[in-house]
């Protein structure tokens, strides 16, 4: 559904093409707008996007050239970006076993992720490689717009015949583990947000923005748990009370990071 400010009031949310769009690209875009449930608000050519975000929408989805597509608010915009996971991956790859996620979740060659909180990609791609390409990583987002710019990304993004691709899912994790069958994964992973913000680079303050900040509950836990045959594993902040208030203890770690990690057996595991 095309649309302009003055025939639909401001949205939340739209989806729009760079200022010199090729019309194959305008194609794109307006069919990821109707699989995403957005409007697409047509772009002239050369015209800003200032304007847009002043008066049609809060945030807009742009498709700037086959396979990239940024997300745009009036603070910033970002774009998908491996970053540090791309150099996490060439570690692995290289014999270094030394990653915290890896190590903390025991992953396997083989194994089946489940990642609850996508967010920017990163431990995704990273567990990945890791599971290699008989492998299996489903990565679950609740927020549309990060899911878009992401799964976009995803799609070109060049995996290497050592790692599987990442699925990812645009749905919310406690309902989606309530539809798995007992034992689906080996491993279950969360990302909750930071009860403590830091300073970060613009994508990150962008993710804060447009994250889901429900809180990973007790019981999300326990239907994790459940779902999992061996580990259920929570990133959290160092110096904060992200796993203590769920019942976790941090792992062994690097005294230097500012992130820690927990883990609770898989509830068949812990009948064993």
């Amino acid at each position: 559904m095309d649309v302009t400010s003055s025939e639909q009031g401001r949205v939340p949310l739209a989806v729009t093409t760079s200022g010199k769009p090729q019309e194959g690209l305008i194609l794109q875009a307006r069919e990821a707008a109707r699989s995403w449930g957005l409007p697409f608000i047509p772009r002239r050519k050369k015209a800003p996007l200032g304007p847009l975000l002043a008066t049609a929408a809060d945030a807009l989805l742009v498709f700037e050239r086959e396979g990239e597509v940024s997300l745009w608010d009036s603070e910033n915009s970002f774009s998908f970006n491996p970053g540090m996971a791309h150099l996490r991956r060439l570690r692995w790859l290289e014999g270094d076993r030394g990653d915290a996620l890896a190590r903390v979740a025991e992953l396997r060659p083989g194994d089946h992720v489940l990642d609850c909180t996508l967010g920017l990609g990163q431990d995704a791609l990273v567990a990945a490689v890791v599971v290699g390409q008989q492998g299996r990583v489903v990565a679950l987002e609740k927020s549309l717009a990060l899911y878009a710019v992401v799964s976009e990304g995803l799609k070109i993004y060049d995996a290497g015949p050592e790692s599987c691709r990442v699925e990812p899912v645009h749905t919310d994790a406690h309902a989606y583990l309530r539809t798995l069958p007992s034992g689906s994964f080996d491993v279950v992973f969360f990302d909750p947000m930071f009860e403590k913000p830091k300073k970060s680079q613009p994508a990150f303050e962008m993710l804060r923005r447009f994250a889901e900040h429900a809180p990973l509950t007790p019981e999300a836990l326990e239907e994790a748990r459940r779902v999992a045959r061996r580990w259920v594993v929570v990133k959290g902040a160092k110096h904060s009370e992200d796993l203590r208030k769920l019942g976790l203890e941090a792992e062994p770690g690097s005294r230097y990071t500012s992130v820690i990690w927990g883990r609770v057996p898989a509830l068949s595991s812990a009948r064993e």
